[in-house]
């Protein structure tokens, strides 16, 4: 077992990696923090912290808030703690000036090689898979390319959203991250370069991206929606009047695509979905009966989606 003052430094900004640093730090093992600088948000534009930045600040943890890691005050905090990098959901590239002669891991959420990018979690159920998986892995010069450390696979619920699955992953890959520390700690962590001809990209998404084909099956276009939330969302119109699908489940029946059934059912290429939430433009998320039920809609009409609907959304 390493020594307990050995420390880590912990990089990192999403909501991703905050159960990941708050096991690090419950085991003794945080020396230091380094985030993105607070940025402006919300109707008031106040500055906020990153989710990393406010639990560090809630637990009286080294902080450095820094545009650029690599250099200044965060490269000398990182060199004073010694120990390896954990980095989740950071949001910077890390130079040689950091990583040289040190150990690291990085939490990925995918199948690598497959979906190396900003958005894998989303692309992998946009392209209508239901399994997602987990990598530990050096940081490496090329983004998400660093031999895997540790990996798990979970299988994305019926009714999750891809905010959901994240939030989920954040809290089940703790184990898998306290395990690899251990071992970078230990001198005692292997590797597994990655296969470079499976690669793919998860490109980030944007609001073109908000639309669903009912024209496919079933299962694909529920993933889709699921994985478009909670941004950019999926936008479809009825009647010219857009609506925003919100969450979907599966549902039997059959019709033209996109055609609204007698139960409330939405016809696909195969097979049907079942509208549970959706929202209009302005007004608050609701159940489907009941925005069907408002809008006096009955079977036969349909939900039309597109990529010019993504642009509108």
């Amino acid at each position: 077992m390493a020594e307990a003052a050995v420390r880590v430094a912990f990089l990192g900004s999403g909501a991703l990696g905050v159960p990941t640093l708050e096991a690090l730090h419950r085991a003794g093992r945080v020396g230091v923090v380094v985030s993105q600088p607070d940025r402006p948000a919300g109707r008031g534009r106040q500055l906020t912290p990153t989710p990393v930045s406010a639990w560090a600040l809630a637990h009286g943890l080294p902080l450095v808030r820094t545009e650029d890691a690599n250099v200044g005050e965060a490269l000398a905090a990182v060199q004073a703690c010694g120990g390896p990098l954990v980095v989740v959901a950071f949001g910077q590239k890390l130079g040689p000036s950091l990583l040289q002669g040190r150990a690291s891991v990085n939490l990925h959420p995918s199948a690598l090689p497959r979906w190396r990018g900003a958005a894998p979690i989303q692309r992998a159920m946009l392209a209508g898979e239901d399994t997602i998986g987990v990598c530990a892995i050096e940081v490496a010069d090329r983004m998400d390319a660093g031999p895997i450390l540790g990996q798990f696979t979970t299988r994305v619920g019926a009714l999750e959203t891809a905010g959901e699955v994240l939030d989920r992953v954040a809290i089940e890959s703790v184990p898998m991250m306290e395990r690899v520390v251990e071992d970078l700690l230990r001198g005692a962590a292997v590797a597994q370069a990655q296969d470079e001809t499976r690669a793919t990209r998860a490109a980030k998404l944007s609001r073109s991206d908000a639309w669903v084909d009912f024209a496919g099956a079933a299962d694909p276009v529920r993933l889709r929606i699921h994985g478009l939330q909670p941004w950019p969302g999926c936008m479809a119109r009825v009647d010219g009047r857009p609506l925003r699908l919100l969450r979907v489940g599966p549902a039997a029946g059959a019709g033209r695509p996109g055609e609204v059934l007698a139960d409330g059912a939405v016809a696909c290429g195969e097979g049907a979905i079942l509208p549970m939430e959706v929202q209009s433009p302005g007004a608050r998320a609701m159940p489907w009966a009941e925005w069907l039920r408002g809008q006096r809609l009955g079977p036969g009409r349909r939900l039309e989606s597109s990529p010019e609907s993504g642009e509108s959304a």
